[in-house]
């Protein structure tokens, strides 16, 4: 009985981290389009990591509407050297929702 207790116990500690490690579907969404491939969520890439985004936009009402515009778009200069491509095949509700996970992430 106690070893049963002390499974179950180890299992509900666990069971957070394992839903944690499923990719959110916004998150699946950037990786199938690529955007992985010049950022991550913790690091500098070519593009900033996620998190700096998050942390430079949090609190910037406007932020959102921002960033579905330079994904959109393009644009250059708010990180440096490196330029964002435009992505102009991506539909807006998909950005959006990408952009909107990302300003989530702190």
């Amino acid at each position: 009985m106690f070893k049963a207790m002390q499974i179950v116990l180890a299992a509900s500690l666990l069971l957070p981290a394992i839903a944690r490690a499923e990719p959110s579907a916004a998150e699946a969404m950037a990786r199938k389009n690529g955007c992985f491939a010049c950022h991550s969520v913790a690091r500098k890439v070519i593009g900033p990591a996620y998190k700096d985004v998050a942390d430079r936009y949090d609190g910037d009402k406007g932020a959102l509407e921002q960033l579905v515009r330079k994904v959109k778009d393009g644009g250059s200069g708010a990180w440096g050297t490196a330029g964002m491509p435009p992505h102009p095949q991506l539909k807006d509700g998909d950005i959006r929702s990408i952009v909107s996970w990302i300003l989530e992430l702190k």
